[in-house]
């Protein structure tokens, strides 16, 4: 096995160098061979800048060619690479500079200004800077040195990517992912996707995650594929650059984004083999009207920060909506009860994950670590799960998302598993509230056309839960609250709604 990612990525792409690796839509195309050269001088200004291995680069960057060559110089310079995004503020960089002790930070040529003397005050002395055009003092000493080509050895265990959770529950944590993990994760989702020779990825995602990082990019890399590069997403350039792409790969709401052009179709999309949804979970509406407009079923994966891809739909034969299909090669997958008893199938549970795949620990955070694991060594997802008889799972929620009515355990995810289903509705969001009778209770948020009533939905409800799940407030909305990845946004929703059962009668 490589010690060093970068040396796979070199073994794959070694016969590819002149060959089409970035594609800019419209604009100027790099082959494998200009971005390892890249990649080779601003590892050599890195290390020329008091860089180490095993030092972190902290890099807050927008989307950019030579970002990707930063990433890759990174590995191949053995440095342990910490992807920001650009959107985050003053305040909270000052929280992640001071948590990843990074030797050097590489920002925004726009940004250098406001964010030097935050640098300054956590300790970071050396700042690069770089923009998307290919400018500031990164870009330009690479331009001038004399780049070291070697790949710095690594061992298999050894920290390559440090990428932070959302913090959800709390200051947010490094997740530390090491070279075995990522290699064994790419490694397996070329099988899985049945990469063939020929295949364009069409990419439209950030490249602060682990999705259109580690999943996205490394796929392609693993199998010399050109990468049609958007820097944003923008639903009139993602369409038209479909005509030359294989693989898209998006997350749900761009998905439900491309639905709403009356002419997105079949058509469109006709050399398109693969659709791969991931970061949030699908709304069975999107599936199903996604299914319907193009014949494509789209292949739903679960990810996670801290463990990568863990489970796929197959690209080929039946994709199931709401489900993201089966346990990777190497993974091994569990659904267990609060007393860590394993379940059966059709029961729900937390998912707990074992395999090369599972990450090393969170920075800095032994004792989040220590919580995270079971005594087995099985990685403690946070996520709420059931698999069905045939091994597919299908995720109903965050452990923490858990809402206790009247003594009763409700995991709202459940519900809106059932209202995706019912025809007309778009999707939707349950959580639960304060009920001065009984503690919580649940109250669902639903976008959906004129013909869906209350009626509707608490009928579909009546059919498939037990009767104490079903919701006290339904709320017809024009659309959910969303990250930009997707993901419904639900203490907005709380925050907005709080009152909803205490302000007036109990519900």
């Amino acid at each position: 096995m490589s010690r060093n990612i970068y040396e796979l990525f070199l073994n794959r792409i070694g016969k590819s160098m002149d060959k089409p690796f970035i594609t800019i839509p419209g604009g100027l195309t790099y082959t494998y061979g200009q971005l390892d050269r890249r990649s080779a001088a601003i590892a050599t200004v890195l290390s020329q800048s008091g860089a180490k291995p095993g030092d972190r680069i902290v890099s807050q960057v927008d989307k950019s060619p030579d970002a990707v060559a930063l990433y890759l110089a990174c590995l191949r310079g053995g440095f342990v690479y910490v992807p920001l995004s650009s959107s985050l503020g003053v305040e909270d960089m000052g929280f992640y500079l001071g948590d990843a002790e990074p030797s050097i930070f590489v920002c925004n040529e726009s940004d250098a200004a406001k964010l030097k003397p935050v640098a300054d005050i956590v300790g970071v002395n050396t700042i690069h800077t770089l923009s998307s055009l290919s400018t500031g003092t990164l870009a330009d000493a690479a331009n001038e040195v004399d780049p070291v080509v070697d790949v710095i050895s690594r061992d298999p265990n050894d920290v390559a990517v440090i990428i932070y959770t959302s913090g959800n529950t709390g200051r947010a944590k490094g997740a530390m992912l090491t070279h075995r993990n990522l290699i064994s994760n790419g490694r397996a989702l070329h099988a899985v996707w049945r990469w063939r020779p020929g295949d364009v990825l069409l990419h439209s995602l950030p490249i602060h995650n682990s999705f259109g990082l580690l999943v996205a990019l490394h796929s392609a890399i693993l199998n010399a594929s050109e990468v049609l590069f958007h820097e944003k997403y923008k639903r009139s350039e993602v369409i038209k650059s479909m005509e030359s792409a294989t693989v898209v790969m998006e997350s749900p709401n761009h998905l439900f984004d491309l639905l709403q052009d009356p002419n997105f179709g079949k058509l469109t999309c006709n050399s398109v083999r693969l659709f791969v949804s991931g970061s949030a979970q699908l709304p069975h509406s999107t599936f199903r009207d996604f299914a319907e407009r193009t014949d494509h079923g789209i292949c739903e994966c679960y990810i996670t920060t801290e463990a990568g891809v863990l489970s796929s739909n197959p690209p080929e034969g039946e994709r199931v909506g709401g489900s993201v299909g089966y346990a990777l090669p190497n993974v091994d997958l569990r659904v267990v009860d609060p007393n860590g008893s394993v379940l059966g199938s059709g029961e729900i549970g937390q998912v707990q994950v074992k395999g090369p795949n599972t990450f090393a620990g969170y920075w800095q955070r032994p004792d989040s670590t220590s919580e995270g694991f079971t005594s087995d060594g099985y990685m403690k997802t946070g996520d709420v799960a059931f698999f069905s008889k045939d091994g597919r799972i299908t995720l109903a929620g965050r452990a923490n998302n858990l809402v206790v009515s009247g003594g009763q355990h409700i995991y709202p995810r459940e519900i809106e598993i059932v209202l995706d289903n019912v025809p007309g509705v778009k999707e939707s969001a349950a959580i639960g509230l304060a009920h001065p009778q009984l503690g919580e209770a649940i109250a669902v948020f639903v976008v959906c056309d004129d013909k869906v009533t209350k009626e509707l939905l608490q009928s579909a409800i009546a059919q498939n839960v037990q009767a104490f799940k079903m919701p006290r407030e339904f709320i017809f909305v024009p659309d959910l609250p969303k990250s930009a990845m997707g993901v419904i946004q639900r203490k907005q929703l709380a925050a907005k709604h709080a009152e909803v059962f205490t302000a007036n009668s109990i519900g």
